[in-house]
């Protein structure tokens, strides 16, 4: 069978009337066929002249749907770019246990996103209402955003370090340059909170500025939690 280099697999993508292959496990198939693979895109997602041994792990279905098709090859195993120029010892941990490669960042950044929008949804009901829990809420919330963002930029520099080997990239600039206000007001607007309980109890200067801090989080939130999906899933 015809051996595959990943640039040779890239060829066959389905553009032009060229034929739709897929490697998975180290063999290629020719999927040229299936409805699904029309113009070398499956499910608005994966595209042909790809490697979709860990992307075929989230689908619905098994390998066994390869089987339907003809092997028209193998990929050959190349080396990992991106552990080549990692210290040794950080290689060697990463190989040993892959989760903590992608992983740590998709699984952390929920947690900001959520308690952000969150703590200015309360404080918005509160505002409205005039029920003290819900401002009890934002105060919960908003300390869980507090803890959760540094680990989330933290692990957020690791995966750029890791896979994308740190190289300039405009969504990794926007997340960054966002980041760093974002916790900044949630952590004055905590400790601020703290330390004047009844800063929402009558209008005055200082609670404008609590509540716009408490506000300006989520469009922050928003802006970083899009360009972090764009990363993700290209829009193109």
């Amino acid at each position: 069978m015809r051996e595959f280099r990943s640039e040779d697999l890239a060829d066959f993508n389905g553009k032009d009337g060229k034929p739709v292959y897929i490697a998975h496990g180290g063999k290629v198939y020719d999927v040229t066929e299936s409805k699904l693979w029309k113009d070398g895109l499956h499910m608005r997602r994966h595209h042909a002249g790809t490697d979709l041994s860990v992307d075929l792990q989230a689908a619905p279905h098994g390998t066994e749907v390869l089987e339907r098709y003809p092997q028209v090859g193998v990929l050959m195993e190349e080396s990992r770019e991106p552990f080549q120029k990692l210290p040794e010892a950080v290689a060697r941990y990463l190989d040993r246990y892959p989760f903590l490669q992608r992983h740590p960042h998709p699984m952390t950044v929920h947690f900001p996103i959520v308690f952000s929008l969150s703590a200015a949804a309360f404080t918005l009901l509160y505002l409205i209402t005039g029920v003290k829990s819900l401002e009890t809420t934002a105060l919960h919330c908003l300390a869980g955003g507090v803890l959760f963002m540094p680990v989330v930029i933290l692990t957020g520099l690791f995966t750029w370090w890791v896979n994308y080997m740190a190289r300039p990239s405009k969504a990794v600039h926007v997340k960054l340059l966002a980041s760093l206000p974002l916790f900044l007001f949630a952590l004055v607007a905590f400790v601020w909170r703290v330390s004047n309980p009844e800063i929402l109890d009558s209008l005055s200067f200082s609670s404008v500025i609590y509540v716009l801090l408490i506000f300006s989080m989520a469009p922050l939130v928003s802006l970083i939690g899009w360009h972090g999906a764009h990363l993700t899933f290209p829009t193109e």
